[in-house]
């Protein structure tokens, strides 16, 4: 069970190996959120899926692609729920500094650091 306080966000991009991954660990520190992360495509090294879409309570994609997939397939786990795009396109390596840059950049105003 988690504290109410905790904000459940779930990365999302296309196999999970390099941009989710890298969001998941750039924010696991943070004491108000609790993190996890997907992939969209069947091969991912975790498969995005209807609890983790239920789990969530904001859904954070890499790209537009993604967001359409998981509105198309996770429909009825929605419920409404915020996806953040953030236009991050697949060409950075697992924790590349400049990803990391635009990870902090732009999800600073969706998960901003409370005091």
């Amino acid at each position: 069970m988690r504290r109410s306080s905790v904000k459940t966000v779930l990365f999302v991009c296309s196999q999970n190996r390099l941009r989710s991954p890298t969001a998941e660990q750039v924010f696991a520190h943070r004491r108000d959120l609790e993190v996890a992360s997907a992939g969209t495509n069947m091969g991912a090294d975790t498969p995005l899926s209807g609890e983790l879409v239920e789990w969530a309570d904001v859904i954070v994609v890499m790209e537009k692609q993604h967001r359409a997939k998981v509105r198309q397939r996770f429909r009825r786990w929605l419920n409404g729920k915020p996806i953040i795009c953030l236009d991050i396109p697949d060409d950075y390596a697992f924790m590349d500094p400049a990803l990391v840059g635009l990870l902090q950049t732009r999800l600073a105003r969706h998960l901003p650091v409370k005091g």
